[in-house]
This record gives structure tokens, sequence and C-alpha cells, in this order.
């Protein structure tokens, strides 16, 4: 016997978003530690830069991988191990007094930032259709809000306590998020057929690692050094032999024809560009107003003091998120996209003109955020619009990963600009006014092609259910007692040409109770649905429709697709009658 799921949608939401902003806190805790961790942990600039590093390659490489397990395995289970290593990670940073172990401690904690995407992914699965977009808004939010809110949190505890307290206040935000989803948030039935793509998994890795390390690393390096451009050559040949295996693997990490789709390709593109435009607001604002009086722009304010005076901004993120579910729903995510787009670039230009004062600062930080806010709602809207539902998690995470490398490309830019144009204050060179003024024009540069980009997507977000699927009435077998649970299984077959058939079961309640993909050879099995009157419903983009009415007495049951044979079971029956 199985019991009915029960969803609580507003818990569901304030849980999962609960849990991004824990994540999100998590890679801010350490900025007011950057001056001091040479001290802290008794070793060079150079070496304690790999702490911020390690984060930052872990989440490239789980970003995908975790998603992909997700799909495949359970989103809810992946979110779960994903908080423990945030925890274990937060506990090891904690006791951490010297570089490795701070190190392998920061690693663990970058392991967890699929917690996001997959947040996004299990809202999809278990919200209602009126609450999905404001919600994957916050969740998406989530993000920014951790980060802005954070930084005054870690900048109290750093100067008012021991730097370990920062770590262990993560480790027991992590806990809670831990039991608060495993008590209110279920279990989604969507799963994803096939087998994990280690060799998939491993080739990304090596390639994100490779490029991500020469991004990060160049400018200590020297961009024409010998690592650096080996670290770029390597990351482009390991690319392309990993497209090459993805297009030719039966179940992909990454399906690279979906991620070709006009609507994916631009989105993708669209929010590396986008992320690249987010990150001069985390590095150009903090400095103006961290630099001392005497270089004629600088505020000399504290660590503290600038998270104050950004912590607005994440508030008005929590606050626009409903209007970015609202335009998504009435003039597409598209529209959405292009306004957040602009609306940046207007508080670039407005950060060029006011930089002179302290309400300056708040002014300018809150019109970022807003755009910021606006622009995180629309993105996997975009992209959960254009992907078949077994592939949320995955969709999702290669978008959240394609912002990351955006932010990463932008800190290197940004880094190279402020390093050219300097002034000498003492024995001290500090970037100039006008470094900060270009790598600000620079980032609206970057939210304009970002709109342009949006320009040639969709007007509107393509839904997957519009799409005309296979349908089959699956009635229980004979005598099955009520909520008893069965297995389905069956062939799908459809006409030549590549494509994921994913066969998703529904309840008479419209809920979903199971799904998979088929197998390389058509076969597909749910376990564990319902014996109950059933939908199937089996989809492959393009979409076909046709309509099999199924004898109560079968457990199988062979779906054919118009343009293709039939399977062998259907030609038997069609001959009988």
């Amino acid at each position: 016997m199985t019991a009915r799921r029960t969803v609580r949608p507003n818990a569901v939401v304030a849980v999962l978003s609960f849990a991004g902003i824990v994540v999100a806190l998590m890679q801010t805790v350490i900025i007011p530690l950057v001056p001091q961790l040479p001290t802290l942990l008794n070793a060079s600039s150079a070496d304690t830069a790999w702490v911020i590093t390690a984060t930052l390659l872990a989440a490239a490489v789980a970003t995908p991988t975790v998603g992909r397990l997700g799909d495949m395995f359970g989103k809810r289970r992946m979110l779960l191990v994903s908080l423990v290593v945030l925890v274990a990670g937060s506990v090891v940073t904690a006791l951490a007094d010297s570089l490795l172990p701070a190190i392998i401690g920061r690693t663990l904690q970058g392991l967890s930032a699929a917690v996001i995407p997959l947040g996004i992914s299990i809202m999809r699965d278990e919200l209602p259709s009126e609450r999905l977009g404001s919600a994957v808004a916050m969740m998406s939010a989530s993000l920014g809000i951790g980060g802005a809110l954070g930084l005054p949190l870690a900048a109290l505890i750093a100067e008012e306590a021991s730097w370990h307290v920062l770590f262990w206040v993560s480790g027991g935000l992590g806990t809670v998020a831990l039991v608060l989803v495993l008590v209110l948030v279920p279990e989604s039935p969507l799963r994803a057929g096939g087998r994990f793509d280690l060799v998939g998994a491993l080739g990304l890795s090596v390639a994100l690692m490779a490029l991500l390390l020469a991004i990060s690393k160049g400018g200590d390096w020297g961009w024409a050094s010998g690592p650096t451009l080996g670290l770029f050559a390597g990351a482009a040949v390991v690319f392309v032999a990993w497209a090459f295996w993805e297009l030719r693997t039966p179940s992909p990490l990454v399906d690279l024809r979906t991620f070709t789709r006009t609507q994916v390709l631009l989105t993708n593109i669209a929010s590396a560009v986008f992320g690249f435009a987010m990150f001069a607001m985390s590095l150009v604002l903090p400095q103006l107003m961290q630099l001392p009086p005497a270089t004629g722009f600088g505020l000399g304010l504290s660590m503290l003091d600038v998270g104050l005076i950004m912590a607005p901004s994440g508030l008005v993120m929590i606050a626009t998120a409903p209007l970015s579910a609202k335009l998504s729903r009435t003039y597409g995510p598209r529209t959405t996209l292009m306004v957040s787009a602009l609306v940046v670039a207007a508080g670039y230009v407005l950060t060029i003109l006011l930089m002179s004062q302290v309400w300056h600062f708040v002014l300018v930080s809150i019109v970022i955020g807003a755009g910021i806010g606006i622009g995180y709602g629309a993105m996997p809207a975009l992209i959960m619009g254009a992907v078949d539902v077994s592939e949320t998690a995955s969709a999702n995470s290669v978008n959240t990963l394609m912002r990351s490398i955006g932010t990463s490309v932008a800190s290197a830019v940004a880094g190279v600009i402020l390093a050219h144009m300097t002034m000498a204050l003492g024995p001290v060179a500090l970037p100039t006014q006008n470094a900060f003024r270009v790598v600000l024009v620079v980032g609206a540069g970057a939210a304009v092609v970002a709109f342009a980009v949006a320009m040639f997507l969709p007007r509107r977000a393509a839904r997957p259910a519009a799409v005309e699927p296979v349908i089959a009435q699956v009635p229980p077998p004979p005598d099955a007692p009520r909520w008893a649970s069965r297995t389905l299984d069956g062939c799908v077959v459809g006409p030549p040409g590549p494509g994921v058939v994913t066969v998703t079961a529904y309840a008479a309640d419209g809920s979903v109770v199971g799904s998979t993909r088929t197998g390389a050879d058509g076969r597909y099995r749910l376990a564990g649905v319902p014996a109950e009157p059933l939908t199937l419903v089996a989809t492959r983009l393009p979409a076909v429709h046709e309509t099999v009415t199924v004898r109560a007495a079968e457990t199988r049951h062979d779906i054919a697709l118009p343009g293709a044979p039939p399977p062998a079971p259907v030609l038997a029956a069609r001959e009988q009658s």
C-alpha cells in the first residue's frame, strides 16, 4: 500500500529559498576574511588565494554533475546530499588552523552549489502552475539575496568574534536547512532513465577546472605565460572531445541537442553575459567605499559599513521576485530578461555619475539589485519553458554554471583593468577613479549585450505542457486494492531520428505519480505507481499526439508514436482484431 503524497506549497517555497540563501551565505562568508587569511592561516597571499579558487572550481564541477544525478535518482535526495556536504565543509573549515584543512573545507562547501538549481527543479515538479513563477524567481534570486544580506552579517561576526564562528554559523544554518528539507519537502517521483555518464562527468569537470583555473589565476601567472595558455588550450581540447562523446553516448550527462535549441542556447549565452554584468556590483562598489579618502574619491568605510549599505539591495531582490513573475506571466520571460538587463545597465551608468556620498551607493545598489532580482527569475523560466521535465535539474544546473563562468570572466577582466590604471598613494599603488569607471562601463556594456541577446529569444516561452503528447489511459489490474502500488513497463517506438522519450504517469487528479526516460532500446519501467486509473504521457520533441485505450488486465503497455512502425504487441493486437 502506498500513501498519497502531500505537498504544502508555502512550506516548500520557504524551505527551498532558505536553503538557497544558506548556500549563498557560504560563498559570502569568506569575503571579510580575505585580507587577513595570510595571517590567520600562516601562509602567503598566493597560497591563501586557493581558499577562494577551490570553492569556485568545486562549484563548477559539482553543479552540472549533481543536477544530472538529481534528474536520475531524485532531486530531493541530491539536495540533501549537497546540504550534508555543506555542513561537513563548514565544520572542517571551522576547525582549520592551517591552509590545507581550510582549502579542503571550502572545497566541500563549493560542492553544495547545486542546491539552487535543484531547488528550482523541485519547485517545477511540486508546485501548482500559478505559484511556480514567483517561487522560482525567489529561489533563483536567493543567490543574490544571501550575498547581499550575508556580507554585513559576516563582517559583524568577523569583527566581534573569532573567524571560526563564521563557519560554525554556516554549518548551523546548513543543518537547519537539512532538517527542514527532510521534514517539509517531498521527493519528486519524476526520474530520468538511462545510466550515469561517468566519462562525460569527468571530461566536463576537467575542462571546467582548466578553464576556470586559467581565468582565476591568469592575472597572477601572466596571461601569456605557459601555464595559463596551456590550461586554455587544454580546456579547448577537452571540451571538443567531451562534446564528441556526449553526442554519441545514449545517456549523456548534458544532452547537447537540447542545449543547442535556440531558446536554451540563447538563454545560456545571455546568462553568461548577465553574470558578467552582475559581478561589477560586488567588485566595484565595496572597493570604492573602502578606499581611503586620501585618494580623492574613496569613503574609507569598514567592511561592516559596506555590508550595511549594500544590504537593502538584498531586500529589493526579495521584493522584485513577484514582479519578475508577473512580468513573465504577462509579457513572457524574454521581455522580463530584457527589462532586467536595461535596469542593471542604468544602475551602472548611475554609479558612474554618483559615487561620492553614502546615499549614492545605497541608491545605485538598490537599482542594480532590482535589475538582478528581475533577471534571476526570468532565466530559469526561459530554460524550463524549453526543456523536458525530466531534464529540469540538469538544464538549470548548466544555466547556473554559465552565470558562474560569466562572473569568473568578469573578475579577471576587472582585475586587469584595475591593475593597469593605478595611482600612487605613498608606497602603495591603488586603482584610479577612472579605472573603476571603465569597469562600470564594461559592466553596463555587458548588460546591453545581454539585452541584445534576449531580443532574439522567442517572444513567449514554449511551455512543455503545451506540446502534444502520446497519451495512454492505463487502468489498474483487476481486483487491485485501492492505492496499492504496481509496476508498469513497456516499449515506446518512434520515427527515426534523435530525441529522448519521457514517459510520465498522472493520477486522475492531475498529480504526477511517476516519470522515467526510455532506454536506448525504447523500453521504460515505472515502479511503485498507484494501481488506479492513470494517464501515461510519452513525449518526444517535436511532439506528436495519439490516444490509446488499454485493457483493464494489462500491466504492460507499448506505445507507438505516429510516423513509426508500431511495436510487435500492437501489430499482433491489430491482426487479432
